[in-house]
């Protein structure tokens, strides 16, 4: 398996919202476990923005992965976005009919709907 094409990801975080930010390809195996269990060990949230901006490739193994971390985030209270999907993955979760069930937006749109005019964040409309 080509390494460069794996599924990386980076996880910024500021005071109760994360951004994690993912490149490459989303596709079943080792990396997109890893990558569901980093999001999962994540504590005090209260919004996860998922940008997937740099994702080259998504499978249903990929879309699985969002789905259940869909979940943990509703269980735990976590607000999560998806955003800045490229053209191809944007087909793909119209396709799938899964634009119904994630809040997608651009990175720009997500950070200023999480800001008061104060500069804190706050609860965005899901």
């Amino acid at each position: 398996m080509n390494n460069i094409m794996e599924l990386r990801y980076q996880v910024e975080c500021q005071h109760d919202v994360a951004v994690v930010r993912c490149s490459g390809r989303m596709v079943r195996g080792t990396p997109l476990d890893e990558f569901r269990r980093g999001i999962e060990r994540l504590e005090h949230l209260r919004v996860l923005i998922v940008d997937l901006s740099d994702i080259e490739q998504l499978d249903a193994g990929g879309l699985g992965i969002l789905l259940l971390v869909r979940r943990w985030a509703r269980m735990n209270c976590v607000q999560m976005k998806l955003v800045n999907p490229n053209p191809l993955v944007l087909r793909l979760l119209q396709a799938t009919r899964l634009t119904t069930v994630f809040e997608i937006s651009s990175l720009e749109e997500a950070l200023c709907i999480l800001q008061t005019p104060g500069g804190r964040p706050h609860y965005a409309v899901a």
